[in-house]
């Protein structure tokens, strides 16, 4: 489209500082001449830098470049930095602008209601919508059941907390699993189990020997796009782990995080095996929209309702009203499904450049995780190579990467993996990053290499 060519351009200019923040752009005229186009096409292109915060307007005067805005070098893998580590979603994929105008019509739609206490369980009319939006990720459920938290983690954190109708104690997990779940379980000191997570996803075996005789209370899953592997559960895993947990009286505390960048329309949460409230679906929308707005759900049985309510009102009375009207009329509108449609093309193409990437440079010796739809991928290293030491390597190449010791129970660590995130990485940097990842690897190789054989000439 020719608009795409305008923003491209604009871009470069942009990038290559022939256009510097605060700048005034091209005026209109002056580019519907160069490009031999319509005034709607140029104001087209220059609304979608808008949306992207790479310019503003003033009136009756032109369009500038932000002055906040930092520039990328053009070569980033050798002067700035490829950024595999942060988590939080395409800072220049979020949908700023349509929210904005979603908050300002909460504001009017909602008026007093929005800055006055409202029901803990969260806003009816919002409920009302997740219910509706739920359906498309295969989560039957009515509002009532629907409980609005301020970010998934929120709804983990109080769910720890509560004595549940089976009346057990214990803890079950994946291992790995994210870093936050195991510092709520830190913090509630819960004894924990756990069963690894691996290239052949999960030993069933091994699930019903711990659900069977060690009065598991709730077993936590990450069913899709698990943090920090990137796997994901097949629907028969899924099925048949829900049938353990009904077998042994455990409930299931499902973690559907990133369902949303799911495009596969047959593959099925656990929540649809047993909607009877033996899975608990929580879900966020950190990942998929905007972090900051600490947004999310939890589809609870009744049993746990008044228990639920007390919790939740003692953390924190209710999630802000402001962010919850905005987050209804975004649904509503579609907005936000034609987001999320975006967010599905441009994740699996980055996680699509990752594993290729990852089987072109990565040695024999190192193995790789990851599904072609998620954020996150892991890497462990060859036995006796430390994350850390690698981590730390890569910092002075300006290629961050997290090491995932954190991620996991004291009986089931691992200090040689590390975790990889490709949302704040731009697609034509993901090779060179892993390439660079490579390269880090086969050095730190060689160098343990030549301290072994210094030393073992020593003692000649």
């Amino acid at each position: 489209m020719l608009y795409e060519e305008i923003v491209d351009q604009m871009m470069k200019h942009i990038e290559e500082g022939t256009l510097k923040p605060g700048n005034r752009l091209p005026s209109i005229r002056a580019l519907t001449q160069e490009f031999a186009c319509s005034k709607n096409t140029v104001m087209k292109a220059y609304g979608e830098l808008e949306k992207r915060h790479i310019i503003y307007s003033v009136p009756q005067s032109g369009y500038y470049v932000v002055k906040g805005y930092r520039r990328r070098e053009t070569l980033e893998g050798v002067h700035g930095t490829i950024d595999f580590l942060s988590a939080g979603p395409d800072r220049h994929a979020m949908p700023y602008r349509d929210f904005q105008h979603c908050i300002n019509q909460a504001i009017e739609r909602y008026k007093e209601e929005m800055f006055t206490y409202s029901d803990i369980q969260g806003l009816g009319s919002l409920r009302v919508q997740l219910a509706k939006h739920l359906q498309e990720l295969q989560v039957f459920t009515v509002p009532d059941k629907i409980y609005v938290v301020s970010g998934s983690q929120q709804a983990l954190h109080l769910l720890l907390s509560l004595p549940f109708p089976n009346g057990k104690r214990h803890i079950c997990l994946e291992q790995p699993t994210h870093a936050g779940f195991i510092e709520a379980i830190r913090q509630h000191g819960s004894e924990t189990y756990g069963i690894e997570v691996g290239n052949e996803g999960i030993d069933l075996t091994r699930l019903e020997q711990l659900f069977k005789h060690n009065d598991i209370k709730l077993f936590y899953t990450v069913s899709r796009f698990h943090n920090p592997t990137g796997y994901s559960h097949t629907n028969e895993t899924k099925r048949k782990i829900v049938e353990l947990a009904q077998r042994y009286d455990v409930y299931i505390i499902e973690d559907d995080y990133m369902g949303d960048l799911d495009s596969n329309a047959k593959a099925d949460p656990m929540f649809a095996y047993d909607p009877s409230g033996r899975v608990i679906y929580v879900k966020s929308f950190s990942k998929v929209m905007l972090p900051g707005l600490r947004l999310g759900l939890a589809v609870l049985p009744d049993a746990l309702r008044e228990d639920y309510l007390r919790a939740k009102f003692a953390a924190d009375i209710h999630t802000p009203m402001l962010t919850q009207g905005a987050l209804e009329i975004y649904l509503q509108s579609g907005m936000f499904s034609a987001h999320i449609e975006r967010m599905r093309k441009l994740y699996s193409k980055k996680a699509a450049l990752l594993q290729q990437a990852f089987r072109k440079w990565l040695p024999a010796v190192a193995t790789y995780s990851g599904s072609l739809s998620g954020f996150y991928s892991t890497i462990e290293l060859p036995v006796p190579m430390k994350a850390k030491q690698l981590q730390e390597y890569l910092k002075h190449q300006h290629v961050l990467v997290d090491h995932a010791e954190r991620m996991y129970l004291p009986d089931f660590v691992k200090d040689n993996v590390i975790r990889l995130s490709i949302s704040q990485v731009d697609e034509d940097l993901i090779e060179r990053g892993v390439q660079m990842i490579a390269k880090g690897i086969t050095e730190l190789l060689s160098r343990r290499t030549e301290v072994k054989f210094v030393s073992g000439n020593k003692k000649r």
